[in-house]
């Protein structure tokens, strides 16, 4: 017997060691095995874990090592993704260079992950930062450079002149900077782009064949994708009312159909024309420049007043020459998506209808639904945009909408301005090129020279990787690669003449577009990937990660496969076979009343008659219990995973994790139900070590039969082994430890049933119990794995519970051999019955006519005929 409790702090860094020592976790590039790749999303090093990486990982390791027990050659490698503007803000704000921070963080976080005992292949590790990492995404630059899949062009940009750097949409607030407040200027600039837009209908359609990708991911790529299928049309304009005697201005539209409901015209603050208007009205000018301020992110567009200016120019109805539409300046316009122009239709657009009812311009409704009468539709404020029949729409009347998008497309197609048609049918994309240039000092150097006589000329191969100086200063805003005294200068590559290194670097994105790749082969000096290797090794059979990055994350490393695939690195075009978005962890708030927040070790929670009451543990001051919030530094609701695995052990929180929801959903922390996974714990290891006394004087040989207790436990057993099998496959973790748990109670039933004397069990129950007890703890292994390595060890098993194959299932003892049927007398139940599987109908018959229950109902009533409905019913009719 070993000792009574089991001992998570002892037992836990004891394996890890172990684990760590026999390398069991290396996966080998030439293991003649089928591989499984599976891969959890790497993480920033901000300097601590916090328990959602706990979450994150534990669903990702249980998958690892089920699969390695299943014999697969598993890669389940570990990395930093570890540029970033974080990093470079701690080097200003502790003044420290951001190497070191960087660094520093690496070795505290990872020292954390091996605290949970995550079966990783440390042997691969890597941070994006380090220079032989980022020396291959270089060589990836210029080979996309000469393919024609990365370029130079000018770009309108959000500018924050005090820290005097581009700044994406999400990070204009207000129409400030959201580091330095200044107000946010639009500039026009040269920036690297990835023309990510050659392959938007490939992305596209291939999001059909991702089957192992959750629906929501799949459906937010697709919006974000956005293909439309739609019509160009040349509106001609009134030259009288045109600034400098312009003649047309082009919109794409999806609904053409409604162009006999348009009341306006609306054209970006960037287009052509508005500029032009603008140089000569001073007015539209302050305008321009007050819209300009709020940004160009989609969110704060969609939510802003809609706000116009008239330039006083008017376009002509394609269909009729008299009818004049007024030319908007408008704050929802973007210049990036279509032609930077629109045409309003307010009835049937809810926007084009907000504005129409501020500046008084009015609607006419040219779809009616179907049953409504015409002549009595009329819209108010809210646009209808479902289907019906044409309305006054002159030609088009009577049409159903195909109809008229069609019949519009046709006639303006056939009509000519010079020499070209009025409309074109055109298929449009919502997605635009991958803008990766970034005015900061920490990322990746973009490997080009500037020349004034020979322009752009790459950095030669023999010549990377461009290395980031650690020399810099942060004492001026901007780029600190743009004020160093010697880094940027250098002499053209190609005349030898003075030049100058691009100063900007890539987009973190960049870095981990392509990271799952490296990982199959780190080593390889001399290219970013050995193509033979890759190709064996990718796709990631499975990637986990959270949904925030379902978009942007997901669709840029789907590019660059493609884009890799391209110039030769790789021979294929998906990166992810399946995906996975975990739920996040949730925590209660707890408020002073002075509002302030107090974190969940501070407060003491009761439960009484009056509910939950929590209190402040220091002075006893009744504490405010708020709503379930994720978790987050500024409302104090965070749990450190470090205090978790110092108090319960890692395998305690690893089950908490697993078994309170399923692992797609958020689990909201609970200290109970913390301390309900430690007993739990404790409680398995109880029955391993009782199992061991029960199991010792077990045949070496299998029995050749099984009594009923030997026999009910091997049900049990291999019952709780496929259903815990399949659930691993499908990732229904919680389902998963549900069964765990039943078989564990199933288990303990059985050894405490009376007339089996302690100790001294029959044979066949001695074997099936020293069975039971291997199995119970290989199910539980990919879970808790250092309590399973405890408990193998205790059961005299010889090597590592970790390296042991998966139980083979026995499907025979699947089989049930009874069957509870319900039984209805003229329909209404009145018990049940157990029979044999293989009973037939007269045995079933007798079985219930037998039941007291059916007896009673009956009330010596003659039975005229009973119906039985196969495993589920009987029904007796009297």
């Amino acid at each position: 017997m070993t000792s009574e409790r089991y001992n998570a702090r002892d037992a836990e860094p004891r394996w890890q060691r172990l684990w760590d020592e026999q390398a069991i976790f290396v996966s080998r590039n030439d293991d003649s095995r089928p591989k499984y790749y599976v891969l959890e999303m790497f993480p920033y090093p901000s300097g601590r874990i916090h328990i959602g990486h706990v979450r994150n990982y534990t669903l990702g390791d249980v998958l690892a090592r089920f699969m390695r027990a299943k014999g697969f050659n598993v890669l389940h490698p570990m990395g930093w993704d570890a540029f970033g503007l974080p990093a470079e803000n701690a080097a200003i704000e502790r003044k420290v260079a951001p190497k070191a921070w960087t660094y520093d963080n690496i070795a505290a976080m990872k020292k954390q992950l091996r605290s949970i005992g995550l079966s990783l292949d440390w042997s691969r590790e890597f941070a994006t930062c380090d220079p032989s990492y980022y020396k291959h995404q270089q060589k990836m630059f210029l080979d996309m450079l000469a393919a024609g899949l990365a370029e130079r062009e000018k770009r309108k940009l959000n500018w924050d002149p005090v820290d005097m750097t581009v700044l994406a949409n999400e990070q204009v607030i207000d129409g400030r900077g959201w580091r330095s407040g200044a107000v946010v200027e639009q500039r026009e600039m040269s920036q690297w782009v990835f023309k990510i837009t050659k392959y938007s209908q490939e992305l596209l359609s291939a999001l059909d064949g991702l089957d192992r990708w959750p629906d929501k991911v799949r459906l937010m790529q697709r919006n974000w994708i956005g293909r439309s299928e739609g019509l160009l049309i040349r509106f001609a304009l009134d030259q009288a009312t045109t600034p400098a005697g312009e003649n047309e201005l082009k919109i794409f539209t999806t609904r053409p159909d409604t162009l006999f409901g348009a009341k306006f015209m609306a054209i970006s603050a960037d287009h052509p024309l508005a500029q032009a208007a603008a140089a000569k009205n001073p007015k539209l000018a302050e305008f321009i420049a007050d819209i300009k301020k709020i940004g160009t992110a989609q969110s704060i567009i969609d939510t802003a007043e809609k706000q116009g200016f008239d330039t006083g120019i008017r376009a002509v109805h394609p269909f009729d020459p008299s009818w004049k539409l007024p030319v908007y300046v408008a704050n929802f316009v973007l210049m990036e998506y279509g032609t930077g122009a629109i045409f309003g239709c307010p009835a049937h657009d809810q926007r084009d209808l907000d504005f129409v009812n501020k500046y008084g311009l009015g609607n006419i409704p040219v779809v009616c639904p179907e049953g409504q009468d015409p002549k009595s539709f009329v819209i108010t404020d809210t646009a209808y945009d479902g289907d019906g029949r044409m309305i006054n729409s002159r030609f088009l009347d009577g049409m159903t909408i195909e109809q008229a998008k069609d019949e519009v497309a046709k006639r303006l197609e056939s009509e000519l301005r010079g020499n070209a048609p009025v409309g074109e049918r055109q298929v449009n994309f919502r997605l635009r090129d991958w803008g990766i240039s970034r005015q900061r000092y920490w990322g990746c150097p973009i490997p080009v020279i500037h020349c004034p006589k020979c322009d752009v000329v790459p950095v030669p191969d023999a010549d990377l990787p461009v290395v980031l100086p650690e020399d810099v200063s942060f004492d001026k805003p901007g780029n600190a690669l743009d004020h160093h005294p010697t880094w940027k200068h250098v002499t053209c590559p190609k005349c030898g003449g003075k030049a100058q290194r691009e100063t900007d670097t890539m987009d973190t994105f960049v870095d981990s577009s392509w990271y799952f790749a490296r990982f199959t082969d780190p080593w390889n000096e001399r290219a970013p990937t050995t193509p033979a290797v890759a190709n064996r090794m990718l796709p990631v059979d499975q990637y986990i990660g959270g949904v925030e990055h379902a978009i942007l994350h997901l669709l840029y490393s789907r590019f660059f496969t493609r884009a890799m695939k391209a110039t030769g690195h790789i021979a294929l075009d998906e990166p992810f076979a399946g995906m996975f978005t975990q739920g996040m962890v949730v925590h209660e708030t707890y408020q002073k009343a002075d509002g302030t927040y107090v974190q969940p070790a501070e407060v003491k929670v009761e439960v009484g008659g009056n509910g939950r009451r929590a209190s402040l543990l220091t002075t006893g001051e009744d504490i405010q219990i708020g709503p379930i919030e994720k978790m987050s530094k500024s409302k104090k609701n965070t749990v450190d995973p470090d205090d978790i695995i110092e108090t319960y052990g890692a395998d305690v929180a690893r089950w908490f994790m697993l078994s309170d929801s399923p692992p797609d959903r958020d689990v909201i922390w609970s200290d109970e139900r913390v301390q309900g996974a430690s007993r739990f714990v404790q409680r398995l290891w109880r029955l391993v070590n009782d199992s061991i006394e029960l199991g010792k004087a077990a045949p070496v040989a299998r029995p050749a039969s099984f009594g009923p207790d030997a026999t009910a436990l091997r049900k049990a057993a291999h019952g709780a082994l496929d259903k815990v099998t399949t659930g691993i496959e499908r990732l229904h973790f919680n389902v998963c430890l549900a069964h765990i748990r039943e078989f564990a109670n199933s288990f303990s039933e059985i050894l405490q049933r009376p007339g089996q004397p302690a100790g001294d069990p029959t044979p066949d129950l001695a074997w099936a119990i020293r069975e039971a007890s291997q199995i119970l703890v290989q199910l539980f292994s990919p879970m808790m794995p250092h309590l399973a390595e405890e408990c193998w060890q205790a059961l005299g098993q010889t090597g590592l519970v970790s390296e042991a194959n998966w139980p083979q299932i026995e499907r025979d003892l699947l089989v049930e051999d009874s069957v509870t049927l319900v039984v209805q007398v003229n329909g209404k139940k009145r018990g049940d019955v157990t029979v044999a599987t293989a009973a037939q109908n007269p045995e079933i018959e007798a079985a219930v006519l037998a039941l007291d229950a059916v007896k009673l109902a009956l009330d010596g009533k003659p039975v005229r005929k009973v119906i039985i409905v196969p495993k589920r019913i009987v029904n007796v009719v009297g």
